[in-house]
């Protein structure tokens, strides 16, 4: 027998049944089936396919009869399909393969896009032993090929924006493996992936579709953290740029500059809110000498009535959003305030608008701190960076040409903050264990960096892990392996994600702070050096991958920097197991520290402004 889709029941309508025909329970009475005379009589009162579905529904046993007797006088009505389908699920449960074909065919006929009905006489078809009507049934229930990618492509968008990652990541592949060679949905399905901790996450099983070309369609994001490869994470960016920034063809700005009293400093971003990055700028945009300098926001950003937002907007010379005007007229706009030196915070992150740079809107154009590598726009001129996270011997590898910064290139606010008081005891931790810290995204948790946390957990038996929670895939994949190494469950703890100032205050209750490689932390770990916590980092070759470098270089705490796995494991080991082997700079002694040097900004903002001098044009 057949597997076939359930009865399509419309509204009800239908007349009741007459005295008899139902039990006192209200269920129909087998033994007690009306005759033939009663059974019409009972259908020439159903106006229509609703009333004879909803009549069949309570009349089980005699459904099959009462849609035949409707369907010799009403089977031509529009509305018929119903019935149709109904008696094809009726004959298939009684046996009668011919009769389930025919009535599944008259539905089809009727509504061709009943999927169900075509599933059913595809179905038929098989049993009768007619496979090319079987086959041709069956292509009929699907969508063709390409609506198929773009449902699945688009319901898999979907689940990710509604954080549903597993869902999602299975929507996704669901689509390639119809068409496999779709370079925006490997992006998301390989960076899903990646916050689901799904390792390796290139490897999507997929026919036809290598890991290798998956690492190269992986998109901007997940490359910083698949690939310690300065030419690899180039290629990806500049493959993703040729797909989605075009060129308009046209340039706006004069090549040879402006001669203005004030160098007109502009800067984009979709993150003048609530944003890490708005953390990191803001002093900077109060600290620029007004003297030489004359500041304007470019604001695609959301308006989210935070503190920082009202910051960053009353520290500027001029605020213009441009979230509702088109790349063209956004770039005007910027061309017609002549603006000297642009710079794009946002790089190739979410909400960016590369778009815009490619007008060439501004005679100058950098991009700075919002993307940590390469941004192969062609209208872009430089990188900021700095001499650590850009050697000069990596120049070549990277686009636009970098623009090093004296010192670190992260800027901070150097403002104190008001945090609340924290304990051990508030966040569930005991006073007397050592405790390794994490609280990066866990898309930057790679499987080499979570095998070393083994090791060193391994090794360290009295140590805790303390993580934040991200996804719950992830979580549930991060315990998994945990415990698959053989450690205890109850040493991997994660903490609820919090407000800022809470989230800082909890910075200063670990021991040391575990940088994730090749994406280090940025202003999470600047955030961890200015609450006293070291930072154990491991020296890579992307700018990525050397954040942590510059950062522990600025506060003289170079002891923390690896420059290999076998080394990140061995000083993690030390640190925890011998007093003696801890930095001696931590604590207030550190947090001392990065006040005097990375939380200095007057001192960040006459170096960034140097760097924008050596570059700036004048007519």
């Amino acid at each position: 027998m057949t597997d076939m889709s359930q009865t399509v029941f419309l509204p009800s309508g239908g007349p009741t049944p007459p005295a008899g025909f139902l039990s006192r329970t209200g269920r129909t009475d087998p033994d007690r089936v009306p005759d033939l005379d009663a059974l019409t009589r009972m259908t020439a009162a159903c106006a229509d396919a609703a009333a004879v579905v909803d009549l069949a529904s309570r009349a089980p046993q005699s459904a099959a009869a009462i849609y035949r007797i409707w369907l010799d006088r009403n089977g031509a009505r529009p509305d018929a399909w119903a019935a149709w389908f109904n008696l094809s699920v009726l004959l298939n449960v009684a046996g009668d393969l011919a009769g389930t074909y025919d009535a599944a065919v008259q539905a089809l006929r009727m509504k061709p896009d009943l999927w169900q009905a075509a599933l059913a006489a595809g179905q038929a078809a098989e049993a009768l032993g007619d496979r090319a009507a079987a086959i041709a049934f069956l292509r009929q229930a699907l969508p063709p090929a390409e609506g198929r990618v773009a449902l699945h492509k688009q319901l898999g968008r979907m689940l990710e924006l509604d954080k549903s990652l597993g869902a999602s990541a299975e929507e996704l592949r669901a689509s390639l493996l119809i068409e496999p060679h779709q370079p925006d949905v490997i992006q998301h399905l390989v960076h899903t992936r990646q916050k689901m901790a799904a390792w390796p996450p290139a490897e999507l099983a997929v026919p036809g579709l290598g890991t290798a070309e998956a690492e190269l369609w992986c998109g901007p994001l997940a490359t910083l953290a698949l690939h310690d490869d300065p030419e690899m994470q180039r290629r990806v960016a500049a493959d993703w740029i040729a797909r989605n920034v075009p060129d308009p063809g046209k340039r706006l700005a004069p090549p040879e500059g402006y001669r203005h009293g004030r160098i007109r400093l502009g800067y984009l971003s979709s993150d003048f809110c609530r944003h890490a990055m708005s953390y990191l700028i803001a002093e900077l945009l109060e600290r620029h000498d007004r003297s030489r300098f004359e500041v304007t926001g470019y604001c695609v950003s959301p308006e989210d009535g935070s503190d920082v937002r009202a910051r960053i907007l009353a520290a500027l010379d001029r605020h213009v959003p441009v979230g509702t005007m088109t790349d063209e007229e956004a770039a005007r706009r910027i061309r017609a305030d002549e603006i000297d030196i642009l710079i794009d915070l946002n790089g190739l992150t979410s909400g960016g608008r590369p778009g815009i740079l490619r007008w060439k809107p501004a005679p100058v154009q950098a991009t700075y701190l919002g993307y940590i590598g390469s941004v192969p726009v062609p209208e872009l001129d430089w990188l900021l960076c700095d001499a650590i996270t850009v050697p000069e011997e990596e120049t070549a590898r990277y686009s636009p040409a970098p623009l090093r910064i004296e010192g670190c290139y992260q800027a901070n606010d150097g403002r104190r903050p008001d945090l609340p008081a924290v304990s051990r005891a508030s966040e569930g931790l005991p006073e007397d264990r050592f405790v390794f810290v994490c609280v990066s995204h866990h898309y930057k948790i790679t499987e080499p960096v979570f095998a070393a946390w083994c090791r060193i957990a391994a090794a360290a038996p009295e140590a805790l892990f303390w993580l934040i929670e991200d996804t719950p895939e992830s979580v549930a994949a991060l315990r998994a392996r945990w415990q698959a190494a053989g450690l205890a469950p109850d040493r991997l703890i994660f903490a609820p994600r919090v407000d800022p100032e809470r989230y800082r205050a909890r910075l200063a209750l670990g021991d040391l702070f575990l940088d994730t490689t090749p994406y280090n932390a940025g202003t999470i770990a600047s955030d961890a050096l200015r609450m006293g916590l070291p930072v154990l980092t491991m020296a890579g070759r992307t700018f990525s991958a050397r954040m942590g470098t510059s950062l522990l270089t600025a506060v003289g705490l170079t002891d923390c920097i690896a420059t290999d796995p076998e080394d990140y494991v061995r000083r993690a080991v030390a640190m925890a197991t011998d007093p003696a082997g801890r930095p001696v700079l931590r604590g207030p002694a550190l947090a001392a520290r990065w006040t005097e040097t990375l939380g200095d900004c007057a001192d960040f903002a006459r170096r960034f402004e140097t760097a924008l001098l050596s570059v700036v044009k004048r007519a």
